[in-house]
């Protein structure tokens, strides 16, 4: 069976590319060239778009060649800048915050990458990355499943979760029954030089302003009754929950609660503001089902590294879905994604458009 692995250069992918081939697998390396060359400042290395690209793809090389497998370097940098970059910039200016790491996994790791490799040339059946999660066929409900990882701790299910049925059809996540510890172990035993590499850290470790590259846009921060506290140079600045930069002094700490595009206005408050008690998600992508016609009770994150809390998802209009929290949640923010968990198993995701209070049918 061909299976091509998503090399980074880390140790995760690595690990995941050695142990196909000491399985039997016929395994290539195919790795994203994302960097389009424009000029950056970074503050630390290994994150997935910048100019020290280059330091990991030679990293990815030489693990390929450690391993035994072909190497191939595919360049998605225009379709990067298309589904990603120009994505994270609008939604700054809109005053949203993206999740731009689950978007290039749904649009360029999960199919523009797979796309561009089997029209040069490179065959293979399957697709394998280095992701903590597994996947499974229910033959009870005759689809595949996307669940956590053995590592709790380390699950990055919540990554996957806007995965298509075709896409997961075709996914092979090796290190699902495994823990990070025993990954780094594994990359010793085999003799890769990434067994004590750091994590990446982002998508970009920079200063975010550079990839919005947008000029100053002075507007007033004002409090929940309207009073002008302050100004700012861009809403693109901010996102809810903020507390550091707003520059105002206050007894009490101030937050961002709200952002306003339309008047290009910032809304502090305290932090029991940003308590609310659901919230509408658009976007909605489901794997363990594909559509809920009545309200289901599930656990859910409304960001990666945070415990799931228990809630209820009802469907909305235009196959939205309102979530209602069994206690209120801080910080709502729109642009990033809420996840929906049964047990170790993902119900499905969504993108946040906007907290909400009242009850929604």
């Amino acid at each position: 069976m061909k299976v091509a692995v998503g090399l980074s250069g880390g140790v995760d992918s690595s690990v995941a590319a050695a142990l196909l081939k000491e399985n039997g697998y016929e395994v290539v390396a195919i790795c994203m060239k994302l960097w389009d060359g424009t000029p950056l400042t970074v503050k630390g290395h290994h994150a997935c778009y910048g100019p020290d690209e280059a330091e990991d793809i030679k990293d990815a090389q030489q693990i390929a060649e450690k391993i035994g497998i072909p190497f191939h370097v595919i360049d998605l940098s225009r379709e990067y800048k298309r589904a990603i970059l120009d994505y994270f910039r609008e939604e700054y200016i809109k005053g949203r915050t993206p999740n731009p790491c689950i978007r290039c996994n749904q649009r360029i790791k999960f199919r523009e990458l797979l796309e561009k490799a089997q029209s040069s040339g490179i065959i293979f059946n399957y697709f394998a990355t280095g992701h903590y999660a597994k996947v499974e066929y229910c033959n009870v409900e005759k689809r595949y499943l996307l669940k956590k990882g053995k590592d709790f701790k380390k699950d990055q299910s919540y990554w996957l979760a806007f995965l298509s049925q075709k896409q997961l059809s075709k996914v092979l996540l090796p290190l699902g029954e495994y823990t990070k510890e025993s990954v780094r172990k594994l990359a010793m035993d085999f003799g890769l030089s990434t067994y004590d590499k750091h994590d990446s850290q982002d998508f970009f470790s920079g200063d975010y302003k550079e990839l919005i590259n947008e000029p100053d846009e002075p507007g007033p921060i004002m409090d929940k009754e309207g009073n002008v506290l302050g100004t700012h140079k861009g809403i693109w600045l901010f996102t809810i929950g903020q507390r550091k930069g707003l520059g105002i002094p206050a007894k009490k700490p101030l937050y961002v609660i709200e952002i306003n595009e339309k008047g290009n206005t910032v809304v502090v408050g305290f932090k029991e503001d940003l308590a609310h008690r659901g919230l509408i998600a658009k976007d909605v992508n489901f794997i363990a089902t594909d559509t809920i016609v009545s309200p289901i009770e599930v656990t859910l994150k409304i960001r990666y590294a945070q415990k799931e809390f228990e809630g209820v998802i009802s469907p909305s209009e235009n196959g939205a879905v309102y979530v209602k929290f069994k206690e209120p949640q801080l910080a709502i923010t729109p642009g990033q994604a809420v996840v929906f968990y049964d047990k170790d198993s993902v119900v499905g995701g969504g993108i946040i458009e906007r907290y909400e209070d009242e009850e929604v049918v």
